[in-house]
């Protein structure tokens, strides 16, 4: 079976899980607290550019988006990379690996920067940490019934040093903050 996913249909079904979730939250407090859904508003956009990164082709064709195509004949045997920086060295050209590799960490940072502002119970740096290196995981791990897609260790670990970074730029403005008051 063979079917292709196209980038507005993904979106648009994540955009409408988004919310469902919200709303049901609303309902079930009752109230709605603008300064929290403008973060969180943040979180959606920080995790619909990841979707976009991580499950489709960077290259455009005419302009647009191209599907993620899944195929059950060719998404076996899955591609899982478990061995560290093995495939760094792959990289035919210097651009494509500063690409990979910046861009792993940096689609991250915001994550570390987020979830300790919008969550309380992930202020500290373990927790953060567990939760962007979660964050990765599953973003890793639903790769692998994509055949174009690959799931790496390299990207968890890269992914994890971004969020290090975002959470240490929270932690830092936090100081700051209570330097001045």
């Amino acid at each position: 079976m063979h079917f292709d996913i196209p980038f507005a249909a993904f979106e648009l079904i994540f955009t409408a899980v988004w919310l469902m979730v919200r709303v049901i939250v609303w309902v079930k407090d009752r109230q709605i607290e603008p300064k929290r859904e403008a973060v969180l508003l943040l979180m959606y956009v920080n995790l619909a550019v990841m979707l976009r990164l991580t499950f489709f082709p960077r290259a455009l064709v005419d302009g647009h988006i191209l599907p993620l195509p899944f195929d059950t004949e060719m998404n076996s045997p899955l591609w899982i990379n478990l061995r560290p920086f093995v495939h760094m060295k792959d990289y035919a050209v210097g651009r494509d690996f500063l690409v990979n590799l910046f861009g792993n960490v940096a689609m991250f940072i915001p994550t570390g920067i987020i979830l300790p502002v919008v969550y309380l119970q992930l202020r500290r740096f373990w927790k953060t940490l567990l939760a962007g290196a979660g964050l990765s995981l599953c973003i890793e791990l639903a790769q692998l019934p994509f055949y174009t897609r690959s799931s790496d260790i390299d990207d968890l670990l890269l992914n994890t040093a971004g969020v290090v970074i975002g959470y240490s730029i929270f932690a830092l403005a936090r100081r700051m903050r209570r330097v001045r008051q």
